[in-house]
């Protein structure tokens, strides 16, 4: 089989996987549909009509909203995790390599200590997830130039400020109103999804998804050495700093939705490299394919394996972090 072949399989059979794994969680749960009553109700909601019962609130007012937000958060993700590993030349970076994660989870605990409401915590959230990036750059520049390593570093120092804010915030906040929302949000949650975070998030990370995958040979050539990238006619300076605030603006839209999510932007790049190369041209959709369907199939089993739903994050970790052992192990550290 050609390698032509081979990528058509493989993005076919990841497609069907994808279709199988949105279809299953749009009728089972613990309230259980049947396949056809799904396919009508769908239906009826796309001619127009509004059959007022239980099944038809099911479906459309919170299970495909969530699905949906399981589809963009994941896919937003991945492709961020794939695309900062790709520019920093380091397979261990992820999405909150620079400090947006933090950030965002910031405001958002902000957000909720003032009591806002969900509109105006997910604009502050995502308004101090980019102030975070540009603290990090501007950072980096303190001692002349910036480049991979400060940026890192810049990060790493931005997100200790945040994450003792953080604590900070959840220190002071009311302990019985404040502090298990707070706590709740932090650990990672698609139960508060509705067509409003939708219309909040969901321009954000699909035009930044978009105009990465327009770029992604782009970031194949930021993986040379500066010379080579200048004789190839591209500005590596702009062409990084685009890039990094694209992924950044789309892990800040993800954080401000459902909260800190780890762990995704890590594994699932690693995963679709394994299946597919390192070519960001063919890396890049996959991340974004199986990123979502990785998220839909994760969050389904969060809310369905327990009487309560569990945080998200928690899962993600669990899945996350002995599969990233079973890497350590067998590639014998060489990431």
């Amino acid at each position: 089989m050609n390698i032509v072949n081979r990528n058509l399989y493989i993005t076919v059979i990841c497609f069907i996987v994808f279709f199988m794994v949105f279809t299953l969680s749009l009728f089972g749960g613990r309230y259980v549909l049947e396949p056809h009553k799904v396919i009508y109700i769908l239906w009826a909601g796309l001619t127009g009509e509004l059959p007022n019962n239980v099944d038809y609130s099911v479906i459309w007012n919170l299970r495909l909203p969530r699905v949906l937000l399981n589809c963009l958060v994941g896919m937003g993700l991945a492709l961020s995790g794939a695309v900062f590993q790709g520019i920093f030349r380091n397979p261990l970076v992820s999405p909150d390599v620079l400090g947006v994660s933090t950030g965002a989870a910031l405001g958002a605990c902000l957000g909720i200590l003032m009591s806002y409401n969900e509109y105006m915590t997910s604009i502050i959230a995502l308004s101090c997830g980019i102030l975070s990036v540009w603290l990090t750059y501007n950072l980096s520049k303190l001692r002349g130039e910036s480049t991979t390593l400060t940026l890192v570093l810049a990060g790493m120092i931005i997100s200790a400020v945040g994450s003792a804010l953080i604590s900070l915030i959840k220190y002071v906040a009311d302990p019985y109103d404040k502090l298990p929302a707070i706590t709740y949000w932090l650990m990672g949650s698609f139960s508060s999804a509705s067509y409003q975070n939708l219309s909040i998030i969901g321009m954000p990370i699909i035009i930044g998804c978009v105009i990465l995958l327009l770029m992604r040979w782009r970031i194949n050539i930021l993986s040379l050495s500066e010379d080579e990238i200048l004789a190839l006619g591209v500005n590596p300076k702009k062409t990084r700093k685009v890039v990094i605030v694209l992924a950044t603006f789309i892990t800040a839209a993800c954080v401000t939705a459902t909260g800190v999510i780890g762990w995704v932007g890590l594994v699932i790049p690693h995963i679709c490299r394994m299946i597919i190369g390192v070519n960001h041209s063919k890396l890049l959709p996959l991340s974004c394919l199986i990123g979502a369907t990785f998220m839909i199939l994760v969050d389904f089993l969060a809310r369905t394996v327990s009487a309560a739903e569990i945080p998200i994050g928690i899962l993600t970790a669990l899945v996350g972090a002995p599969f990233f052992a079973f890497l350590f192990k067998h590639l014998k550290g060489g990431l």
